[in-house]
């Protein structure tokens, strides 16, 4: 700004209107400073801030094409990424937001798709910037690209890129290659020198070689492929002839010119005046026949359009030729008859065909998008059939795919499987051999398998809204009638929805399952626990008492409920009849103390009952119930008196002896007290023994027990009466439709007797006899409709063909059940067809030959005999199609089927006056079996020839042949391998002893075949009749049997490991027999071959208990005389007993019971003196608090029973001791079981099973007690005790039946094969049978023998009346047999057994009998024929292919006869061909044993071909291994380093630059020997190396040391002993370093204590 003002005020000046110069220029210069400014802020402007576009959006609009618009967000961003006003950015720079696009729809993917162009030759990427090795190992790495476009398939006009790429991403455009190695011309050796050219003089001999691999890929060009070198004969003893006859190639086929037509006309128009004269001689008749013949001539012509058949000539030219291949005057040529220069010909004439039809329409009519496409064809005819041309015509028919599509197109019919419902479950194919005889047992259950067929149907969604309609309707119309007719309903819905079965074929999706593995419940047995006790004597009822009726019960209750309802258990309740029944009645359950009568301290007293009031089932109720029963009265008893004799407490009273009474048994139970002090002076004196006792009668019932019996409930029957209830109830499951009743018997038994009125048994507990029951519903049969009849052939039948038969079937997709309608009995009919329509056979029909026609007279009139017309010719014939019926056909038909075409022109000739004319040959005559004899053919001389000598001579021309007819001997040779061993269809031997499960036709003795050859007495193969054989050698053989692994039974349980508490219990199988040839495998055995079943157990700690009896009196020791008192010892019986509900019963041995818990049998005791206080018998110790920590105690007291005199006093009443842990104070805790193994019923094989443990009541000192000493601490169980589990079942591998035979693999020939198949309809599971592994089998075909057309070699080249040129080669056809293989060459039978082979050789029609050639002349130079294709050769590398592809190669080497005319050599020819069937080949160089310093060396392929070229130069071995300079020095030779060594015995002596100097004689060490004692001297032989030293003594022995080998290297036994040397130094060091080390402290021994070695059960079945 300083500027600009001082500038501006420069400006200003005294006057002001004037303004000078540099005013103007500093307003100029202001003027553009501020448009630059502004100019840069509008750039800033224009550069920070830019149009961001996002992606365009689907192409959206209301119709399909190119009327669509796609839309995209369009936004003004500033530089650094964030988003801005719209107004920031240029507006006219603003893109396009919306733009018009294709909308795509599916229905283009038809009318779109990508085409792919080829992909173009492979680039090398360049600016790599590595220098190419000089060894090519791979190749050099390139890329190569080409054209994808989206195109209109109609037109195939481009469309954008788009449309496809909505069906399917853009294919890749480019991708890596590889440029192979450059490979160069590789040839074979050369062949063996040819014989010399010339028999005398000086000649040449050539050899040649052919290519064995083209040069690819820039490899470098082949050698010359010929050698010559110059051969001399002897010299020549006439002149050679320098000039030779050449006849040059035939001209093209030309038309006579049409003057001579013209005259040819007007001779033709002269003889028909000729005829029309002579017709009207002839008679009418006459007239009629020719009218009658020219009209078929017409027709013939007619019907000849197809072969415009044109017969022209050609000429050659005939020219001498010099040996230096100069063409010289004829004359120079001497020859007296020249060739020929004219025949006839055929004018070549194309095939022409018409445009194509229309295409038909599309064999598919429908769309989809899954099944293959269909197909239509068009097809055109032809105008000319092609003549004398070497092209074909081209095809008559295009097939290509289409679909079908438009608003109209239905879609297709799809295909589903279907299948019927499974059949029942069953078990019995899941048994094993050992199980077989399970088999017959109804009531398996557990694991089965059930099996279902599956069929196709046409699977149609429009029946589905039907059949919906349908079911409303029936459901409308069934509200308004019965329950009875809902049944049928369902059925009728099913018969609807079954589908008619199709062709199986016509399924294409996955198969579904024929099988699956299903489960029967097994039944659960009843268990039930033990009987109750007897309970006393109630009434039926007691709210109902009658009479004095009652009854004595006891129970017992279902501890498993069954299968079916508690219906199936034994009666629960038995009764005993009884009198004075009462419901209620008071129980003791103590007596008080003993209170003395009238206050008295002692005496006799009474003691007062405590009583509860309980019911008939034993519970304690209110004492209100107990008013009407009578209360016990007080216990008469005693209270001792001082000095009186003191008695203890009753005992309790023992069990019943008996559990009811009858005549012979009566019921007694007692009990006992004992003697606790005797009386003294004046006291009551104690009762005798037996006042000691007491005795009463118990069960006084009697031994008649009473219970209801039922009988199994009936068949459900329907009640009509119940119709509210709801017929789509479930019962267990299954559907039901109505309710029923029913029945079953109930009577009165009485034990061991039988039915008894129903009067003794208590009615009030009577089961019922009648209860409701659910119907399931009614099923009736469900068939599929029949299928539709099978197809009939519609195509025509050749011959007498057998009439086929058409069927149809229908399947059942549910059986019936419940009384359903049954099924129908015809599942499959059949008819036979029609009689199909009988093939018309064509043929080709030949007409008669015309006229031999010559070549016209003005060509040949220059030749000699030109005035005769006479010579060849040809001639030509109509041909027609006809029906074997002689109907006539269109060509089309007889092109199809008729065979080859008749050929339509020959040669003929007209025979000149000289020449000999014959019939032809006749058919030579039979031979009528005669070995050895002859056959004939004849032909005789015709017309004027019969009068000409020459024709007479028999030699030139013979009129019979003779033949030896053939020898036939016939001998039959085996061929091939065995068959497979295959059983015979229906009935099959089994193997003796063998039963296996199953098909039968699994195993068994079957047979096995070899084919038989038959071959004559020339090796040819011929038909096996001939030698009297059906083609086969039968063996017998056997497929064994499989054989399951056997097991034993099951051994009985073991006893329960613990008698109290829960242990476990093992049954056992062991092995019997292993599985062999595929049988069942074993289960996991154990060591000794078992196999384990465990389960836990539960032992009742009650089960036996201990019993005693009262003590007895004490007896005193030491015995005072005055008083019967003081220390003593008494004892009780203690016995293990059973223990039941009504108390102890019988004894047992007392090892049944804990001997730990086993009372005291005996111990010590006081017998108090008179004076004595007496106290009672201790009571049982109080139950210790818990937990036992110690702290609390236990107490147990005692009564005084007499009182002491006085001056005494009683001992204490009460006794404690503490509570001390596990030894009178116990723990309680829960303890579960490990689980069993799996447990199946006893009727189940396999399938669903239970797994239990068991809880278990542990004290804390280890020990199992009974339960209850748990469930009264009330702890808690968590514990599942029960779960299910699965036994996997052993499914046997189910294999479908054998497919038939397949077609031979062969029509003819040794090798054929026909294969059958089966597959796997089941796979084995769990232990079943696995399955084979032969699921196909193979027999060999009967056989053939192969006949085929076979060409003959080419004749040598020939040109007839001249010695060079163009001439012709002729080779035949012969039938040939052959067995079949690409081997055989096959051997020549007549032509008559390949009668009806298809005349093909070499993949071609057309026989090529006769072909030009080219014999050089003497002195040309020309091209050798072409050498045989070479092997097929891949590009590879280290033996891969690259995937190039294969090619083979062929060559023509170049024959030199003259040197002069070397110039005159045309080049070598190389031709190739790509291939599919190549291999890699390796080229390595080889080389022979050296022979002195060379040995030969050369380059061969990996399968023994010696070649020139292929092998890498620079790794090619040296040949020649002399050494530079030579090896002069004395003792010294040129190794294989090719460098100068010394002979054994020679040590090398170097020069400094590194050659060989001299050879030195190694010095020798003699050792002397023990004897030899001055021989302690060491001689040097290099003092004087020259002089030989002789050991003189001859004791001495002599080492040659020499270290180094030949080639200058240290020899092994040098490193042998430098490293033992080694070894010895490093043992001596160890040993100094051991010897000098301090030994260390020992240390302590750690007492380590043995850990207790814990057994205990895992679970596992290994115990």
């Amino acid at each position: 700004m300083g500027l600009s003002a001082g500038r501006a005020a420069s400006c200003r000046g005294p006057g002001v209107s004037a303004v000078p110069g540099r005013c103007v220029a500093v307003l100029v210069v202001l003027l553009v400073g501020i448009w630059d400014a502004n100019a840069q802020s509008e750039f800033a402007t224009s550069s920070v801030y830019l149009w961001k576009t996002g992606p365009w959006g689907r192409c959206m609009g209301d119709e399909c094409g190119p009327g669509g618009i796609q839309t995209r967000a369009v936004w003004c961003a500033h530089a650094e990424g964030w988003t801005t006003l719209p107004t920031n950015c240029k507006q006219l720079e603003r893109p396009d937001n919306q733009q018009h696009c294709f909308r795509v729809c599916d229905w283009h993917k038809e009318l779109y798709d990508w085409q792919l162009g080829g992909w173009n030759q492979c680039q090398p990427v360049l600016a790599r910037g590595h220098e190419k090795p000089a060894e090519c190992l791979k190749g050099e790495e390139g890329i190569q690209v080409r054209d994808v476009t989206c195109i209109q398939k109609a037109n195939g006009v481009p469309a954008e890129d788009v449309i496809c790429e909505y069906f399917e991403p853009k294919p890749r455009q480019e991708q890596a290659c590889l440029i192979p190695c450059r490979q160069d011309c590789i040839v074979a050796e050369f062949a063996p020198w040819s014989e010399c050219s010339k028999t005398c003089g000086s000649g040449l001999q050539h050899r040649t070689r052919h290519v064995v691999a083209p040069p690819q890929y820039g490899g470098s060009a082949c050698p010359n492929l010929t050698e010559f070198q110059i051969c001399q004969s002897s010299p020549c003893a006439t002149e050679e002839s320098m000039y030779s006859l050449n006849v040059g190639p035939w001209s093209a086929c030309s038309v006579p010119h049409s003057r001579q037509i013209r005259q040819a006309r007007k001779r033709g128009k002269n003889k028909d005046k000729e005829k029309d004269r002579e017709k009207a001689v002839r008679d009418p008749e006459a007239r009629e026949l020719i009218k009658k013949k020219r009209n078929r001539n017409r027709q013939n012509r007619q019907e000849n359009k197809y072969w415009d058949i044109q017969i022209g000539y050609q000429t050659r030219q005939v020219t001498c030729t010099h040996r230096n291949g100069k063409t010289a005057a004829l004359s120079f040529c001497k020859q007296d008859k020249l060739p020929i220069t004219f025949q006839s010909c055929v004018i070549t004439k194309e095939c022409q065909v018409s445009e194509w039809s229309e295409w038909t329409p599309c064999s598919k009519t429908c769309f989809d998008m899954t099944t293959p496409k269909g197909n239509r064809t068009r097809t055109r005819t032809i105008k000319q059939l092609p003549i004398g041309s070497e092209s074909e015509c081209p095809e008559l028919e295009e097939t290509e795919q289409c679909v079908s599509q438009g608003d109209g197109v239905a879609p297709c019919i799809m295909y589903g499987w279907r299948t019927t419902e499974w059949t029942d479950c069953r078990v019995d194919p899941l048994l094993s051999q050992q199980d077989k005889r399970r088999g017959n047992q109804t009531a398996l259950c557990g694991g089965g398998i059930q099996t279902r067929e599956m069929y196709c149907v046409q699977a149609n969604d429009n029946l589905l809204s039907y059949l919906n309609t349908l079911k409303e309707k029936e459901e409308s119309q069934s509200q308004s009638k019965s329950k009875a007719s809902a049944a049928p309903l369902l059925s009728i819905t099913f018969e609807i929805t079954a589908s008619r079965p199709v062709d199986r074929k016509l399924c294409t999706g996955p198969l579904p399952s024929t099988s699956q593995l299903c489960h029967i419940p097994c039944p659960i047995e009843c268990e039930t626990s033990a009987w109750s006790a007897w309970g006393p004597c109630t009434y039926e009822s007691c709210d109902d008492p009658q009479a004095k009726k009652g009854f004595k019960l006891r129970k017992r209750r279902i501890t498993n409920e069954p299968t079916g309802g508690t219906g199936n258990c034994p009666h629960l309740l038995e009764a005993i009849p009884c009198e004075e029944p009462s419901c209620y009645e008071w129980r003791i359950v103590g007596l008080e103390e003993c209170v003395p009568d009238n206050e008295k301290p002692c005496g006799p007293g009474t003691q007062v009952p405590a009583v509860v009031c309980v019911n008939s089932d034993g519970e304690e109720v209110d004492r209100q119930l107990c008013r009407d029963a009578i209360y016990p009265v007080p216990v008469v008893c005693e209270a001792a008196c001082p000095k009186d004799c003191v008695l203890s407490m009753w005992s309790g009273w023992s069990s019943c002896s008996h559990t009811c009474s009858g005549k012979t048994t009566e019921g007694k139970q007692m009990r006992a007290r004992s003697i606790l002090a005797y009386a003294g002076e004046g006291g009551i004196q104690c009762p005798n023994s037996s006042a000691l006792q007491e005795t009463r009668s118990c069960n006084e019932h009697s031994c008649t027990v009473y219970h209801w019996q039922t009988g199994p409930w009936g068949q459900c029957i329907e009640d009509a009466s119940v119709s509210a209830f709801n017929s789509s109830t479930s019962w267990n499951g299954e559907a039901t439709c109505a309710v029923g009743m029913q029945t079953r018997k109930v009577i009165c038994v009485r034990v061991n007797v039988g039915q008894v009125g129903p009067k003794k048994c208590p009615e009030s507990l009577r089961p019922e006899t009648v209860r409701p029951c659910l119907l399931p519903c009614r099923k009736d049969c469900i068939v599929t409709p029949f299928s539709d009849w099978t197809l009939c052939p519609s195509s025509c039948q050749e011959g007498d063909v057998a009439v086929k038969k058409q069927s149809r079937h229908r399947v059942i997709i549910q059986l019936p059940a419940n009384g359903g309608r049954e099924c129908p009995d015809a599942l499959f009919e059949e008819k036979e067809c029609e009689a199909p329509p009988i093939c018309y056979n064509y043929r080709w029909k030949t007409h008669k030959w015309r006229r031999c026609q010559l070549v016209p007279w003005y060509v040949r009139q220059d030749s000699p005999g030109a005035h005769e017309t006479c010579g060849p010719g040809l001639q030509a014939r109509a041909i027609t199609c006809r029906r074997q019926d002689g109907g006539q056909a269109d060509i089309s038909e007889c092109l199809k089927h008729a065979g080859p075409l008749p050929s339509l022109t020959q040669t003929c000739q007209i025979p000149c006056q000289d020449d000999c004319q014959f019939t032809n040959w006749s058919k030579f005559s039979s031979c009528n079996g005669d070995c050895g004899g002859v056959r004939t053919r004849k032909r005789t001389l015709v017309g004027k020839s019969k009068k000409r000598d020459k024709c007479k001579n028999s030699q030139l021309y013979p009129l019979i042949e003779n033949q030896f007819c053939p020898c036939d001997k016939y001998s039959a040779q085996p061929v091939g391998n065995w068959s497979d061993c295959i059983l015979p269809e229906g009935k099959v031997e089994v193997l003796l002893g063998m039963k296996v499960q199953g098909d039968i036709k699994e195993c068994g003795q079957g047979y096995r075949y070899q084919a038989m050859a038959c071959y004559d007495q020339n090796s040819r193969l011929v038909e096996t009749s001939r030698c009297n054989s059906h083609g086969y050698i039968e063996e017998a053989c056997i497929i064994p049997c499989p054989s399951d692994c056997k097991l034993s039974e099951w051994s009985n349980w073991s006893r329960c490991s613990k008698s109290c508490g829960s242990g476990v219990k093992v049954r056992s199988k062991w092995l019997r027999e292993k599985p062999y040839n595929g049988g069942r495998p074993c289960p996991k055995l154990d060591h000794v071959n078992q196999v384990y079943e465990v389960v836990p157990c539960h032992s009742d700690c009650s089960q036996y208990i201990w019993v005693t009896e009262p003590w007895s009196v004490c007896k005193v020791t030491n015995v005072d005389l005055k008083e019967n008192c003081g220390e003593g010892v008494q004892t009780r019986k203690v016995r293990c007993m059973l223990n039941t509900v009504d108390g102890p019963s019988d004894t047992v041995e007392d090892y049944l019971c804990d001997p730990e818990e086993m009372p005291l049998g005996a111990r010590k005791c006081t017998l108090p003196c008179p004076e004595d206080c007496v106290m009672s018998e201790w009571g049982p110790w109080s139950r210790c608090s818990l937990p036992c920590n110690g702290s609390n105690a236990r107490e147990r007291s005692a009564e005084s029973l007499r009182q002491p005199d006085d001056g005494k006093s009683c001992p204490a009443g009460t006794e404690t001791e503490p509570c001390a842990l596990n030894k009178n104070c116990y723990h309680y805790d829960y303890n579960v079981t490990d689980w069993s193994t799996c447990q199946l019923s006893e009727k189940a094989v396999c399938g669903n099973g239970i797994k239990t443990r068991m809880l278990d009541c542990v004290r804390s000192d280890g020990k199992s007690v009974d339960l209850k000493y748990c469930e009264e601490l009330g702890l808690e169980k968590t514990w599942q005790m029960n779960t299910s589990c699965v036994v996997e079942c052993p499914v046997n591998c189910q294999l479908s039946d054998w497919s038939p035979w397949s077609e031979c693999s062969q029509t003819c020939g040794l090798t054929g094969k026909m294969i059958r198949r089966r597959t796997v309809n089941q796979p084995f599971q769990g232990d079943g049978r696995p399955c084979p592994s032969q699921m196909e089998q193979f027999k060999p075909c009967p056989v053939k023998p192969c006949y085929r057309w076979q060409y003959g070699q080419w004749s040598e080249c020939k040109v007839e009346d001249a010695q060079c040129g163009e001439g012709t080669r002729v080779r035949n056809i012969s039938c040939v047999v052959f067995d079949g293989s690409v081997e055989d060459v096959g051997k020549v039978v007549d032509e008559e057994f390949c009668g009806e082979v298809e005349p093909i050789i070499d993949g071609s029609k057309k026989m090529v009998l006769e072909e030009t050639c080219t014999v050089p002349c003497p002195g040309d130079c020309y091209l050798k024929e072409w050498s045989e294709w070479s092997l097929c050769q891949l590009t590879c590398v280290n033996g891969e292919d690259l995937g190039f592809g294969g090619v083979q190669v062929r060559s023509r080497a170049v024959i030199i006869q003259e040197l002069e005319n070397q110039h005159l050599c045309p080049e070598q020819a190389l031709e190739t061909r790509p291939c599919s069937d190549g291999q890699c080949y390796e080229y390595k160089w080889m080389a022979s044993p050296w022979k002195g310093s060379s040995r030969t060396v050369w380059c061969q392929r990996s399968d023994g071909l010696n070649v020139t070229g292929g092998c890498l130069v620079m790794r090619q071995p040296d040949a020649d291994r002399s050494c530079n300079p030579p090896c002069s020095q004395p003792h010294a030779y040129c190794s294989e380093t090719r460098t100068c060594s010394c002979e054994d015995g020679y040590t090398e002596v170097m020069s400094s630059d590194g050659t060989l100097e001299q050879c030195t004689l190694i010095p020798v060490v003699v050792i002397p020997t023990m004897e030899d004692k001055k021989g302690d001297v060491k001689t040097s032989r290099a003092v004087n190396p020259t002089q030989p030293t002789s050991n003189q003594s001859g004791r001495g022995r002599t080492w040659f040391l020499q270290p180094f080998g030949p080639d200058g290297r240290l020899k092994t036994w040098v490193y042998g002993v430098a490293a033992g040397a080694f070894v010895l130094l490093i043992f001596i060091v160890s040993m100094i370093y051991l010897a000098c080390k301090k030994p260390k402290k020992p240390q302590r021994r750690q007492n380590n204590r043995l850990k207790p070695l814990t057994l205990a059960y895992d679970g596992d079945a290994d115990m």
